[in-house]
């Protein structure tokens, strides 16, 4: 019945290209989540009358993260074609397409870091400070911790971001239902090729949805 319905379908292909979709979308998210956070905290702590006040700082930061949260994914991906070759040697394959993913998606949830933590009581703060906490004190276990349910619905909705990424990076060589759908579905003109890659994507981008707001819920107390 299956092979009645897609006939042009290899699901050896399918597994192998939900797989390379899943490794680049899981490693992106991991490292936009670290660098995300980063930065936020940075453009966050370096505000007027926050823990760094630090204008140059800010400016910097924010010219960074406003420039590549603005060029277009399709275009910083062949922008980045040398930076690719020279950490990883192609600039084809899974692994090549992180570099521009993580650069393309950590800017954009920096600022839904900095959002996130802009939320928090300034009394919250300003009690940690009072009773002798330090900086790093205060960032660990007092902006961090009371920030950390809506920090997770934000990389919730950067991986939904990200998966739709690795689409448009498997158009150019990346590899994965991307890859499948354009090459084989479309250039093939295979229909039912593309359905199911289409399919297969929804259905991660369902399972990062519910992984990530069963973690929000969990995480948060009130």
């Amino acid at each position: 019945m299956i092979d009645f319905l897609f006939p042009n379908v290899n699901w050896e292909s399918v597994l192998y290209a939900t797989l390379e979709t899943i490794y680049m979308s899981v490693v992106a998210v991991a490292f936009t989540f670290l660098f995300g956070i980063m930065l936020g905290l940075v453009l966050f702590l370096t505000d007027k009358d926050n823990l760094w006040d630090n204008r140059i700082l800010k400016a910097i930061t924010a010219a960074f993260v406003n420039t590549f949260r603005s060029i277009p994914f399709i275009i910083l991906i062949v922008l980045l074609i040398p930076f690719t070759q020279l950490i990883v040697g192609s600039f084809l394959g899974p692994s090549a397409a992180l570099p521009a993913l993580i650069i393309g998606a950590a800017p954009f949830y920096a600022r839904m870091v900095e959002i996130a933590l802009r939320e928090i009581d300034k009394g919250v703060i300003e009690a940690a400070r009072s009773m002798g906490a330090s900086n790093r004190e205060i960032i660990f276990k007092v902006l961090l911790p009371e920030s950390m349910p809506a920090l997770v619905s934000g990389i919730t909705v950067t991986s939904i971001a990200l998966v739709s990424y690795t689409a448009m990076a498997g158009v150019i060589g990346a590899g994965g239902l991307g890859d499948l759908a354009y090459r084989v579905g479309f250039q093939r003109r295979d229909d039912d090729v593309t359905l199911i890659a289409t399919i297969v994507i929804l259905l991660i981008v369902f399972a990062f949805q519910y992984l990530g707001d069963r973690i929000s819920h969990k995480l948060d107390k009130r």
